[in-house]
């Protein structure tokens, strides 16, 4: 009797010892990091897109691809200027000179008045400073009163043009200044009688 009572009893532990190790428990599965991470970008990429449709990285590229070609265009305008005003050349008797001409009116008539022919101008002496002459007709003008200094050339009246060797004082329009002589060369070419300049 006790025997079967102990088998009886041995078996009731042995069934509720089963169950237990049969209760099902929620399987966690582990995440892998590497599609956590990818995930991530994915949604920082969808996040990045702008309204229009391109990435912030397309964004970029465009915005820096407009600003090149504003560049560009500005590089180009700056040049067209230098060269429309730029392109002629001046010669003191039988020496050709540097010019930085002035970009004004001015400048922009004698342009078109030498652009037919060449503008031969007998220069004379005045005052042991400059040479003076006239051009033979009025040019449109904006005097102001200035300093002048050895290489500046200068509308006077509206119809004389003026090549500094020294300084002067007075009510002048500039027209450009010469770049490649100093004050002794110009001294050699202006101050030793008078000159013809030629301008093409």
């Amino acid at each position: 009797m006790k025997k079967r009572s102990i088998i009886l009893t041995l078996l009731l532990l042995t069934a509720v010892i089963a169950a237990c190790g049969n209760t099902e428990r929620a399987d966690i599965i582990p995440t892998d990091p590497d599609d956590s991470l990818e995930q991530s970008i994915s949604e920082s990429e969808e996040a990045s897109t702008n309204r229009n449709g391109h990435s912030a990285e397309q964004a970029d590229t465009e915005t820096i691809t407009e600003t090149e070609s504003v560049i560009n265009t500005n590089e180009s305008a700056e040049g067209a200027d230098q060269e429309e005003v730029g392109d002629m050349i001046m010669a003191i008797g039988d020496t050709k000179i540097q010019v930085a001409w002035e970009n004004n009116e001015s400048v922009e008539a004698l342009k078109e008045l030498v652009s037919q022919e060449p503008l031969s101008i007998q220069m004379s002496m005045y005052g042991g400073f400059e040479q003076v002459g006239s051009i033979g007709q009025n040019l449109p003008r904006s005097d102001e009163q200035i300093t002048t200094k050895a290489g500046d050339i200068v509308l006077y009246s509206g119809n004389q043009i003026v090549v500094f060797y020294g300084s002067n004082s007075w009510a002048y329009t500039r027209l450009g200044h010469i770049s490649d002589k100093n004050e002794k060369e110009l001294t050699e070419l202006l101050g030793n009688g008078d000159v013809t300049i030629t301008i093409e």
